[in-house]
C-alpha cells in the first residue's frame, strides 16, 4: 500500500489536503485530530478506515474483453485541478515491448488520443470512441470550503455529517471520472482497426510525459469556426439522398436517435437535479422546523441522496455517453455523404472533361481516388453501424434494468419510513 498525502494549512480553522493517491482495495485510516477536508479526492473520514476499489462502471458500454490487450485505470492521484491516471496495460501483441506495463496520463493526453484518430483520414469510416469529459470538481470544492467557513453556525453531530456527505459526493465525481476515462480507453482497445494506431501504442507504452498541452484561445477560436462550417456543410449534405438504403435509413434514424438521447439527458439532469436540492437540504433546518420528525426526515433526505447517486450513475451517465457516440456516428455518417458528394462531383467533372477532351487525365485520377475512398468508408461504415446497433442496445437493456431495480428498493424504503412517520403522527408507536 502507499497513500501519499501533503497537507497545508489554508486557514487557522481548516487544512486542506491536496494531494492523496490510492491503490486499489488498499484501505487508509485518516487520525488527524480536528478536520480533515479533502479538496482533491474527498473521501477520508476522520478517525475511520476507508477501502476505497477504482473498478467502477458509470457507464456501461458492453465491451468485449479481449486477452491480447486489456487497459484499465488502476490508480489515480488529484492534485488540485488535475488528476493523473495510471494506465495499465496487459498484451501479448508483438508491438509492445512488455507484456505488462504502466504509464501516467492526464486528461489532455486522452484528448489528444482521441484527436488524433478524428484527425485521421484513415479513421475516417469508424465510429471515434467520444472523449471523456474534463474533470470538474469545483462545485464540490466550493461546498467543502463553506462548509468549513460555516463551522461555528452548526453543531458537531451536523458539521460531521454534513462532512462526510460532501466528502462522499466528492468521491463519486472523482470515481465516475476515472470511470469515463477508462471506458474511453477500453473502446479503442477493443476495436480492431483503432486498438493498432502507433499514437495509442505511445499513449500506453511511452512512460514519459507527452508534452500535450491544452489548446489555447487562438486554436479554441479555429476549432469553434471549424465546427460552424462543419454544421452549414452537414446541412447542404442532408439535403442529398444516399445511394444506398442502409445509410439512408441509418442516417434518419441516427438523427432522431441523437434528439431523443439530447432530450431525456436534459430532462434526467434536471430530475437529478431536483433530488440533489432535497439532499443539500441542511440538517439543521430540518431540526429547526421539524423537532420532532427531524430523524424520519434526515433519513428521507439520505434516501433521496442515493436515489440521485443512483440515477447519476445508471441513467444520467448513460445517456451522456450515447450523446457523445451517437454523434460520433453522426459524423461518420457525414464523413461518407462528403465523399458521396465529393465522387459525383468528381463524376460531373470527368464528363465535362472528356466532353470537352482536356485534362482528362487528371479528372479520371480525381474520378478514382474520390471513388476509393467513398467505397473504403462505406465498406466499413456498415458494420461500424450494425455494432454500434448491438453495444447500445445491450447497455441501455442492463443499466435500465438495474435502474428500476434500485428503484424499487429506494421506493420500498421511502414507504416504510412514511408509514412510521404516520404511525408517530397518529400516536400509533
Amino acid at each position: 500500500m502507499h497513500a501519499k498525502s501533503s497537507v497545508e494549512l489554508t486557514s487557522e480553522q481548516t487544512k486542506f489536503c491536496t494531494v492523496t493517491q490510492y491503490d486499489v482495495g488498499e484501505e487508509y485510516t485518516v487520525t488527524d485530530s480536528w478536520l480533515l477536508l479533502c479538496v482533491c479526492t474527498a473521501h477520508c473520514v476522520v478517525g475511520h478506515t476507508v477501502s476505497v476499489l477504482l473498478q467502477p462502471r458509470a457507464v456501461n458500454v458492453d465491451l468485449q474483453t479481449d486477452a491480447m490487450l486489456q487497459v484499465d485505470i488502476s490508480d489515480a492521484l488529484s492534485e488540485r485541478d488535475k488528476v493523473k491516471f495510471t494506465v495499465h496495460t496487459k498484451s501479448t501483441l508483438p508491438n509492445f515491448k512488455q507484456n505488462e506495463f504502466s504509464v501516467v496520463r492526464q486528461h489532455e493526453e486522452f484528448i489528444w488520443l482521441h484527436d488524433s484518430f478524428v484527425e485521421n483520414e484513415e479513421y475516417a469510416g469508424y465510429i471515434i470512441p467520444p472523449a471523456p469529459p474534463r474533470p470538474d470538481f469545483d462545485a464540490s470544492r466550493e461546498k467543502l470550503q463553506k462548509l468549513g467557513e460555516g463551522e461555528g453556525s452548526m453543531t458537531k453531530e451536523e458539521f460531521t455529517k454534513m462532512k462526510q456527505e460532501l466528502e462522499a459526493e466528492y468521491l463519486a465525481i472523482f470515481k465516475k471520472t476515472v470511470a469515463m476515462h477508462e471506458v474511453f480507453l477500453c473502446r479503442v482497445a477493443a476495436h480492431p482497426v483503432l486498438r493498432k494506431d502507433l499514437n495509442f501504442h505511445v499513449f500506453l507504452e511511452y512512460n514519459q510525459d507527452l508534452s500535450v498541452r491544452g489548446k489555447n484561445k487562438k486554436e479554441k477560436l479555429e476549432d469553434f469556426f471549424k465546427n460552424v462550417v462543419k454544421s452549414a456543410d452537414g446541412v447542404l449534405v442532408a439535403g442529398v439522398k444516399d445511394v444506398d438504403d442502409f445509410f439512408e435509413h441509418e442516417k434518419t434514424f441516427l438523427l432522431e436517435y441523437h434528439n431523443r438521447v439530447k432530450d431525456a439527458s436534459a430532462k434526467s439532469d434536471r430530475m437529478i437535479r431536483s433530488h440533489k436540492s432535497k439532499n443539500l437540504l441542511n440538517a439543521f433546518y430540518f431540526c429547526k422546523f421539524f423537532l420532532k420528525v427531524s430523524e424520519l426526515f434526515e433519513k428521507t433526505r439520505k434516501i433521496e441522496a442515493r436515489i440521485a447517486a443512483d440515477e447519476d450513475l445508471k441513467l444520467a451517465d448513460l445517456l451522456k455517453y450515447y450523446l457523445r457516440e451517437s454523434q460520433a456516428a453522426k459524423d461518420l455518417l457525414y464523413r461518407r455523404s462528403r465523399a458521396l458528394v465529393d465522387y459525383e462531383n468528381a463524376n460531373k467533372a470527368l464528363d465535362k472533361a472528356r466532353a470537352k477532351n482536356r485534362d482528362v487525365l487528371q479528372a479520371e485520377t480525381s474520378q478514382q481516388l474520390c471513388c476509393h475512398k467513398f467505397e473504403k468508408i462505406s465498406e466499413s461504415a456498415k458494420q461500424e453501424l450494425i455494432d454500434f446497433k448491438t453495444r447500445r442496445v445491450a447497455a441501455f437493456r442492463k443499466n435500465l434494468v438495474e435502474l428500476a431495480e434500485l428503484e424499487l428498493k429506494h421506493a420500498k424504503g421511502n414507504l416504510q419510513l412514511l408509514q412510521g412517520c404516520l404511525g408517530i403522527l397518529k400516536g400509533n408507536t
